[in-house]
C-alpha cells in the first residue's frame, strides 16, 4: 500500500479540508452580520468567535462517513444528516423539511426524488460538503466523482447538483493529489470528470475567465450564489480555488466572499477544496476564531 493511499493519511487529508472547510463556512457567515459589513468593505476579520454554519454541519457527517467506513452508504449518511441536524444552522426550508420526515421514519430517496414537483433540488447543499470526500479518495479522482454523487442524491437529485458535488470532489481530489498544475489545466481536469451538462459548462466557463483579473468581474459572469443554485455557486467556487492555488488559503477566501452573495457557501467549497492540499494550511489568527469542529464527528 502505498503511503498516499494509507488510510491514515486519507483521514487527514480528510480533516484538513474539513478544518478549512469550516474556516470558510464561518467566515463568510459573519458577513451577513450586519455589524460585520463594515469589516467586509474594510477588509478587516469579523471579531468575537465565528460560528459554522449548516455546510459544516453536514460536511463532517460527510466526512465520518468516508472515515469510518471508507464509502459512502446512502441510507446511513441520510440518518446522520438527520440525527445531527440542527435547525438554528441555517438550513434551508427544503432540506430541514426532509430531514425532520427522515428522523420520522420516512425514505429519503421518495423525499428527495419529489422535491420541487419531482425536479429534485438543485441546490448547492450537496456542493458544500462534499470537499473532505474528494480529499479522502484523492488516490482515485473517478472513485470521488462516483461516491459525491452518491453523497448528492442523499438531499439533491437534480442533475445540476449532483454534477456540482461531482465537480468539487474532484477539485478537492486533484489539489490534495498535488496535480493540480497550472489554473487551466486544473478546470480542464475537473470538467473532464463532470457529465456533460450545464455544470460542466459552468466549469469551462470559469476557465476561460481565468483572465479575468477580480473576482467580482468573474462572480459578474458565473454568478455568486445569490440563486442558491450549484450552477450559480460551483464555477465562481472553482474560479476562486484556480486562481488562488499557488497562493494562501485567507487570500482565497477573501476572494470568495468579495462579490456578496451566499459567501458561507462559496468560502466553505474553496476552503475545503483548498484545505485538502498543502495551501489549505490555516493561520492561527483566522482558526482561533472559528468555532470547534463538532466532538461527533471526531471520535
Amino acid at each position: 500500500m502505498s503511503t498516499f493511499s494509507d488510510p491514515s493519511e486519507r483521514a487527514r487529508r480528510a480533516l484538513s479540508s474539513l478544518s478549512a472547510l469550516a474556516v470558510g463556512d464561518a467566515f463568510g457567515s459573519c458577513f451577513f452580520v450586519p455589524d460585520n459589513r463594515f469589516h467586509h468593505r474594510a477588509r478587516e476579520l469579523p471579531p468575537g468567535v465565528w460560528s459554522w454554519t449548516d455546510d459544516t454541519e453536514m460536511a463532517a457527517s460527510v466526512y465520518r462517513e468516508v472515515v469510518r467506513h471508507g464509502e459512502v452508504d446512502a441510507d446511513r449518511l441520510a440518518g446522520a444528516f438527520a440525527d445531527r441536524h440542527d435547525f438554528d444552522r441555517g438550513y434551508g426550508p427544503a432540506t430541514g423539511r426532509l430531514l425532520r420526515l427522515v428522523r420520522e421514519g420516512a425514505d429519503h430517496r421518495e423525499l428527495a426524488a419529489g422535491l420541487f414537483d419531482g425536479a429534485g433540488s438543485w441546490g448547492n447543499g450537496a456542493a458544500m460538503r462534499v470537499a473532505p470526500l474528494g480529499a479522502f479518495f484523492a488516490d482515485d479522482p473517478e472513485a470521488a466523482a462516483g461516491w459525491a454523487a452518491v453523497s448528492a442524491r442523499v438531499t439533491h437529485t437534480h442533475p445540476e447538483a449532483v454534477d456540482g458535488a461531482i465537480a468539487v470532489a474532484v477539485a478537492a481530489a486533484l489539489v490534495a493529489r498535488g496535480e493540480a498544475g497550472a489554473p487551466g489545466t486544473f478546470l480542464g481536469r475537473v470538467a473532464e470528470q463532470v457529465p456533460e451538462g450545464a455544470l460542466r459548462a459552468g466549469v469551462n466557463a470559469a476557465r476561460a475567465l481565468l483572465i479575468v483579473p477580480e473576482p467580482v468581474g468573474a462572480a459578474h459572469r458565473l454568478g455568486n450564489g445569490s440563486r442558491v443554485r450549484a450552477l450559480d455557486t460551483v464555477p465562481f467556487a472553482l474560479w476562486v480555488v484556480a486562481k488562488h492555488l499557488r497562493g494562501t488559503l485567507e487570500s482565497a477566501l477573501w476572494a470568495a466572499v468579495a462579490p456578496g452573495g451566499d459567501m458561507d457557501t462559496v468560502a466553505a467549497i474553496v476552503g475545503g477544496v483548498l484545505g485538502a492540499g498543502p495551501a489549505g494550511t490555516v493561520e492561527a489568527r483566522w482558526g482561533g476564531r472559528v468555532e470547534a469542529l463538532p466532538g461527533w464527528a471526531l471520535d
